[in-house]
């Protein structure tokens, strides 16, 4: 049976594995986490010239995936713009998109309550600010910026409001847009907020990808994995997953209401948006035909990882890995969007 998401996904990564042209377009990726967004790059036909991270596990994925790219491999806090622009082996003004996704746990509503000034200083909420200074060093063509949705919810928009200024200060028109990674070739219901701006001196004003999938469902996305009929779940959580109807939370039929992190994920609908948080036996999303967290074949197809994006680390760890990160094509839909609509234009 024809599967187009599989199809596309196939074609994708034999993208990313073809060499670079001599002319491709450059990328440098901040906060580069295992790389969902080089990926989404590369697919493009980008060619990237530089990443930066300091997770151990995510930068050990990085570099099973690109050997070729340099990492820089420590606090970005301690990454001067000179030996930044060395690294890349590139001068201010020549770089095509200057890429990054600081750390968006400051933003999250995920098991959030109660939003405080506490939250809204959180010094992770802050790193954004080191991602600006090396762009204001780099002075790329285009900057693309990716974070949670919680970032444009109640208070939060007064930081929301603080990069649209700092980038503006900095030379760049800016448009800030959510996207949602379902309408973008992805079998998952993720929203990102998608920052993309271009240097005020080409001309050109930033926009942004639309949609180009309808929604891919679980069974499309699983399609020719080989069967696992393993069980993670025990006792209450194994009870609670029998009672559980596919597309819903296990906190449905939890009296207390407890379980919220859990879901029982549709056959028939993309998965929900998957989190770093995972426990086998009570958190992450559990498949619909056996009392079992997802395994990371079935993780890596809900991101769109291609089969053959090696991971590093134990089950956690790659899981968390796949959590954090912007999936990869839906990057890619960013990526073809300013290729083709600001790149080429300029």
């Amino acid at each position: 049976m024809s599967n187009q998401y599989l199809q596309n996904l196939d074609k994708a990564w034999k993208q990313h594995l073809a060499p670079r042209e001599t002319n491709a377009p450059t990328v440098v990726s901040t906060f580069a986490g295992c790389g969902g967004s080089s990926l989404g790059y590369s697919m493009a036909g980008f060619k990237e010239l530089l990443a930066v991270e300091w997770d151990d596990h995510a930068v050990k994925t990085f570099e099973a995936n690109f050997p070729e790219v340099p990492v820089f491999h420590g606090d970005i806090c301690h990454f001067s713009v000179e030996n930044a622009l060395m690294a890349a082996n590139i001068k201010p003004g020549e770089l095509d998109v200057f890429d990054g996704s600081p750390p968006c746990q400051g933003f999250s509503m995920a098991g959030r309550r109660i939003i405080d000034e506490r939250a809204i200083d959180d010094e992770r909420n802050q790193l954004f600010r080191q991602y600006v200074r090396l762009i204001d060093g780099f002075k790329p063509k285009v900057i693309v910026m990716e974070n949670v949705p919680g970032m444009i919810r109640g208070e939060f928009r007064r930081i929301q409001g603080e990069i649209l200024d700092e980038l503006r200060a900095i030379g760049y028109n800016v448009s800030c847009r959510l996207l949602s990674a379902q309408l973008l070739g992805v079998p998952q219901k993720r929203q990102r907020l998608i920052f993309i701006g271009v240097r005020k001196d080409l001309g050109i004003m930033p926009s942004h990808p639309a949609p180009n999938s309808a929604p891919i469902n679980c069974s499309q996305a699983f399609q020719n994995l080989a069967p696992d009929n393993s069980k993670t779940l025990t006792g209450q959580g194994l009870y609670l997953w029998q009672r559980t109807n596919p597309g819903e939370g296990f906190d449905k039929v939890h009296p207390k209401g407890h379980w919220f992190n859990a879901t029982k994920i549709s056959p028939r609908k993309p998965a929900p948006t998957m989190t770093k948080l995972c426990s086998p036996a009570a958190i992450g999303l559990f498949h619909w035909e056996a009392p079992r967290i997802l395994n990371i074949a079935e993780a890596k197809r809900i991101s769109s990882f291609p089969d053959g994006y090696k991971f590093e680390g134990k089950f956690n760890d790659q899981w968390a890995r796949m959590g954090n990160c912007v999936p990869p094509l839906m990057i890619k839909a960013v990526a073809d969007h300013i290729r083709k609509e600001i790149l080429e234009k300029i």
